[in-house]
């Protein structure tokens, strides 16, 4: 078996005591970002799996929109990544 090389871990694990792999995150491409996709993302950032710039690379966010999830899920948690939610989690 053949591993391709990558830049960073394959795996990391979680505080929870489960393990995050690359096979976890989102496929490169995503259109309809639900909030489970969310949330996978900003854990693979928060926890080293990726870093800000490969995720932005990867699913073509803007650095304002993956800072807006990471602080939305600091503030909130994660279910202010849903979008029926968001006016409930917006900051005037």
């Amino acid at each position: 078996m053949y591993l391709k090389k990558i830049d960073g871990p394959r795996a990391v694990t979680l505080p929870d005591g489960s393990v995050m792999t690359r096979a976890d995150l989102p496929p490169q491409g995503v259109q309809r970002w639900v909030a489970s996709r969310k949330a996978t993302v900003v854990r693979a950032v928060l926890y080293g799996l990726l870093t800000q710039e490969q995720a932005m690379q990867r699913y073509q966010l803007s650095s304002e929109e993956l800072t807006e999830w990471i602080r939305a899920v600091a503030f909130h948690g994660e279910d202010a990544l849903k979008a029926t939610a968001l006016q409930k989690y917006r900051q005037p």
